[in-house]
């Protein structure tokens, strides 16, 4: 007998000890009774072996039934959803009031759920068309700014860029929070994607003096372009964000792994392990107090869910090198 069902066995007579206790009282009852009626002990003894062979059939019968509900109710632990139908046949009044209990629990369950969706829903409303109204006059900047040509203007439309890095983050943090998903997995050209993103930042890379080093690769991957692409822009961003000089080298090694390499100031030891945590920043995060922690936990989450790894290589004054594992694993959309 293992260890998990000794410890079922032993429960079971916890629970049923008042009976057994019961039983050796009444048969030794029995038998101080005898014994001072100065009556033969023999037949108690007879009795009490005959009961307690009964009760062992009994008990055993009782204990099978026992285990059965207790390896029924631990399944309905792994389930999601618990309805009526799943719970066992109560085989007592105590049970009974155990599980009206419990259906009072699951439907109050239901209905902060369903409140809990509902207020997300009108809050995913009121951000979508958020995002919608801010792109209006972001655009309209951006026109403005096109016209002129100084130091002055390139410093704002870098600004400006990151404005709508910062709106396409909100929408991106709620989009993954949400019930409903809008990935479409197809075979994309990954070249076509990197060079989007890195025309985006093209202005940044020309006003800081970063050279890119960049050859085109010739490869497909099964993902969604659109959230692949975000991951992309985000690593980028940081590395022309803590990038002062030098160059940012992105390449596709032959394990089809994504290679994203700055010289820019680089990550404290410390720090690697915990940097796509949710809002950590770490030392370059308290130097740079604009940092928000999200972006790169953003870019694990999405890798997660489309089946692609994301790690950091980093020495500090050195730089940092991202890698996006495109290999196929098993894709989580909950």
């Amino acid at each position: 007998m293992n260890k998990k069902k000794s410890k079922m066995f032993y429960e079971y007579l916890r629970l049923h000890k008042k009976a057994a206790l019961i039983y050796i009282l009444f048969t030794f009852i029995y038998g101080f009774i005898f014994f001072l009626a100065r009556l033969p002990l023999l037949p108690v003894l007879y009795a009490s072996l005959l009961g307690a062979f009964a009760a062992s059939i009994i008990l055993i019968s009782d204990y099978r039934k026992f285990r059965k509900k207790h390896e029924h109710l631990e399944r309905l632990v792994s389930e999601i959803m618990v309805t009526d139908e799943h719970f066992p046949e109560a085989s007592n009044i105590i049970e009974e009031d155990y599980q009206h209990v419990l259906h009072a629990l699951y439907d109050e369950k239901c209905r902060l759920t369903e409140r809990m969706d509902e207020r997300y829903s009108d809050m995913m409303e009121y951000y979508t068309l958020w995002v919608h109204q801010i792109k209006t006059p972001i655009s309209a900047m951006r026109l403005i700014l096109q016209g002129e040509d100084d130091e002055k203007h390139r410093a704002l439309s870098d600004e400006l860029l990151r404005i709508e890095q910062y709106v396409e983050m909100v929408l991106a943090y709620l989009r993954l929070d949400g019930t409903s998903t809008d990935y479409v997995i197809k075979s994309c050209d990954l070249d076509l994607v990197i060079k989007q993103a890195v025309r985006k930042y093209a202005s940044q890379f020309i006003r800081k003096k970063i050279r890119l080093v960049y050859e085109p690769v010739s490869f497909q991957v099964v993902t969604d372009e659109k959230w692949l692409l975000f991951v992309i822009e985000q690593v980028l961003s940081n590395a022309l964000k803590y990038t002062r000089k030098g160059s940012i080298e992105i390449s596709l090694d032959p394990s089809a792994t994504l290679c994203i390499k700055d010289t820019g100031i680089g990550i404290a030891p410390e720090d690697l392990p915990r940097i796509f945590e949710k809002g950590f920043t770490g030392y370059n995060g308290r130097t740079d107090m604009k940092a928000s922690g999200i972006g790169l936990y953003l870019c694990h989450r999405i890798c997660s869910r489309l089946g692609h790894e994301i790690e950091a290589v980093s020495e500090v004054d050195v730089g940092t090198e991202i890698r996006i594992r495109l290999s196929q694993k098993k894709r989580v959309f909950e």
